[in-house]
């Protein structure tokens, strides 16, 4: 067997995923699921090249992901920042759009391809937000969310066509914040 055999190919591939989720400070079985490592290989990637190596300490965080949908809703600048992460996302194709989709709940399979993706997404979204409140998690849950559909989904402004993040139930007319200001409205639209 050589090197440059698909199999290593493949297995370095999950193996530079996980090192890039490792450093975004995803948790453990947010890895698995993405790059379909064990959690003992995981670990062992984490003291072996981040703690032993002497980089810089990462954060390793525990317990569940995040999984609560109003914490994109819950403010202006959340939601200023969850459109801006769902319109880098789109862009790099891990959203799929809300019109063509005719199974709503189900959503693409976590591969080691969509990973890079979402790190791709991940980290040109800190690069234009100052002070980014979106984590690396919460990212993860954001984008299942969106292309899943049920409880968060993709709008555009009635009036500029901007990207938002709307609850998927809301009674109001999609408008950005920004148009809402200009025209003396609440954030989610006009009364009424």
């Amino acid at each position: 067997m050589r090197i440059s055999d698909d199999r290593y190919s493949r297995d370095r591939l999950r193996l530079d995923l996980a090192l890039r989720f490792i450093h975004h400070e995803a948790r453990t079985h947010t890895i698995r699921a993405w790059t379909g490592l064990t959690d003992d290989r995981i670990r062992k990637l984490y003291r072996t090249y981040l703690c032993e190596a002497g980089g810089a300490r990462v954060a390793r965080h525990r317990g569940k992901s995040p999984r609560q949908a109003a914490y994109f809703t819950r403010s202006l600048r959340m939601r200023r920042e969850a459109a801006v992460f769902a319109s880098v996302s789109s862009l790099f194709g891990l959203i799929t759009p809300q019109t063509i989709k005719v199974d709503r709940g189900a959503q693409p399979p976590p591969t080691v391809a969509r990973g890079a993706l979402l790190c791709e997404a991940f980290e040109t979204y800190r690069a234009l937000v100052d002070e980014p409140q979106i984590s690396f998690e919460h990212a993860v849950f954001l984008v299942g969310a969106l292309d899943c559909g049920d409880e968060l989904r993709v709008a555009h402004c009635r009036d500029c066509a901007g990207v938002l993040v709307t609850d998927r139930l809301a009674l109001r007319a999609a408008i950005c914040n920004d148009c809402a200001h200009a025209r003396n409205f609440p954030a989610g639209g006009p009364p009424g």
